[in-house]
């Protein structure tokens, strides 16, 4: 059975890379992200690049080919090999890229997978201001999905120096939503 899962991933892996069809890409990588939530299939997707493959994905103009592989890093990261895989092929930037997007799947993926990656090591860059800022921002939107994450990532991992930061940044840009008075 182990042997034919490998055969299937390598096939899809293989079928991303052959495929001109925007919509095969898509369901195949969407088929990937969902077998990146199972422990027993991370020794294989590390084996196929298949971190590299969502990494890359980032990048793209394709939506639904950044939701998805925003989705497999996310599925992937609470695992310590791929979170430090991650974190050594400087996955960072462009998830915290992501916050950005339109879709909120990839918002929401993004967000959990900056809290996943937090480690004593790695936080000055889940963490750093803008992102905290981003943070502050989500807290107050009216997507309780979205408000209620941002709100455990500043409770979880900012430290209060860097909320005040942040806050106080905040009042004097015109960038972003602004923070209702005190």
């Amino acid at each position: 059975m182990e042997l034919g899962r490998l055969e299937y991933l390598q096939a899809l892996v293989t079928e991303f890379q052959v495929t001109d069809s925007t919509e095969a890409k898509e369901q195949v990588l969407a088929n990937l992200a969902n077998f990146a939530y199972d422990p027993s299939n991370y020794e294989y997707l590390r084996q196929l690049q298949v971190l590299d493959l969502f990494l890359d994905m980032l990048s793209e103009d394709n939506e639904s080919l950044v939701e998805f592989a925003m989705g497999g890093l996310c599925n992937l990261c609470l695992d310590k090999t791929n979170k430090e895989y991650i974190l050594e092929a400087n996955g960072v930037e462009p998830i915290i890229n992501c916050l950005s997007s339109s879709n909120e799947e990839t918002v929401v993926s993004a967000v959990t997978t900056l809290m996943f990656l937090t480690t004593p090591r790695s936080r000055a860059q889940t963490t750093a201001l803008p992102v905290v800022e981003c943070m502050l921002r989500f807290s107050l939107s009216a997507n309780k999905r979205l408000s209620n994450l941002a709100s455990i990532f500043l409770q979880d991992y900012c430290s209060p120096p860097q909320l005040e930061e942040a806050r106080n940044l905040s009042k004097h840009t015109a960038v972003g939503i602004p923070l209702p008075k005190d």
